[in-house]
């Protein structure tokens, strides 16, 4: 057993990583902005079918790795946009959006599978060498994580934080809320679809299935990384996801070396979430004691209201 998961460790930790982008892209709009935003889902296998159609058709894999990347920051601005113009709620639209995204990407792909194999990628050259692909992947989440956090600490950063923590407040202040709601849903799914992106060229296929259920994943690494870290600071919030992404691979890793089969790895992954969101809720004391602590405070106010000297009413004065 101890061999398999040492096998799998170093696996574990590079869908980690490539989890960890995809988790700070669902924090953006979930933490930041307060919007529940479900177009991951279509965003990055969007990324991955994108990328994978202008690599086959010859283009170089930066580009394609770029464009695909904007596609889903596009989509998540689609997303927005739906929201805003129609008021329609953000895990609605986002439903909307990625299920119109499985069409779009079975349109470009031509077929339910695609493969790289004899294409040149960002990894070709280094297709056997997982671990200098886990160092460029950790340079990676390093520079996201640097450029998130030099945003968020900047004048314009509070802002955008400000929109999440308090819209009818954010909007006094003279904060434009359709810009950075389109900023934030943008940057979120353009994450996504870049860790999609980076998916297809490591593996080297893509899958018209391909990430069904990664929101899923992203939010039990979010969960895991903020029980570990909290989310008092905002460093602490967007350094969370990464960590929470690589101890969450490494779970499912110890699941299968315990001979679990990868049938069971969506029940798993529901009892993490579960385990993570009831272990960050506060603690709170019995009901019954609430309600004494209640029931005595709203006493002393009965006490204070009624022991104030009030005037006689007319009908009082007349019938002295």
């Amino acid at each position: 057993m101890i061999l398999i998961f040492s096998e799998l460790m170093t696996t574990g930790l590079l869908q980690g990583l490539i989890l960890g982008i995809v988790a700070l892209g669902v924090t953006i709009p979930f933490r930041f902005l307060n919007l529940p935003d479900l177009t991951c889902d279509g965003a990055y296998p969007l990324g991955g079918a994108l990328c994978t159609s202008l690599i086959i058709s010859g283009v170089n894999p930066f580009l394609a790795t770029l464009l695909a990347s904007v596609a889903g920051g596009v989509l998540g601005m689609g997303t927005a946009f739906v929201h805003l113009r129609f008021k329609i709620n953000t895990l609605l639209a986002g439903i909307i959006l990625t299920a119109m995204t499985y069409s779009v990407n079975l349109r470009m792909m031509g077929k339910p599978n695609l493969a790289l194999f004899g294409n040149v990628t960002l990894f070709s050259n280094f297709q056997d060498e997982i671990l200098f692909k886990i160092f460029v992947l950790s340079f990676i989440n390093i520079v996201i994580i640097g450029l998130l956090l030099r945003y968020c600490l900047s004048e314009k950063g509070l802002r955008f934080r400000a929109v999440g923590l308090n819209h009818e407040f954010s909007k006094k202040q003279g904060i434009h809320l359709s810009l950075y709601i389109f900023l934030g849903l943008f940057v979120g799914n353009a994450l996504c679809s870049f860790a999609g992106c980076l998916m297809v060229q490591i593996q080297e296929y893509v899958d018209i299935g391909m990430g069904t259920g990664i929101v899923i994943h992203a939010l039990a690494a979010v969960m895991i990384g903020e029980s570990i870290m909290g989310s008092q600071t905002i460093q602490r919030q967007i350094i969370a996801p990464l960590i929470g992404a690589i101890l969450y691979q490494q779970i499912q890793g110890f699941a299968i070396s315990l001979g679990l089969p990868p049938s069971d790895l969506k029940f798993i992954t529901g009892a993490i979430v579960l385990f993570a969101i009831c272990y960050t809720l506060p603690k709170k004391p019995f009901a019954r004691k609430r309600c004494l602590s209640e029931t005595t405070s709203l006493s002393s106010q009965d006490k204070y209201f009624f022991d104030k000297p009030r005037p006689f009413s007319s009908k009082e004065t007349e019938h002295e």
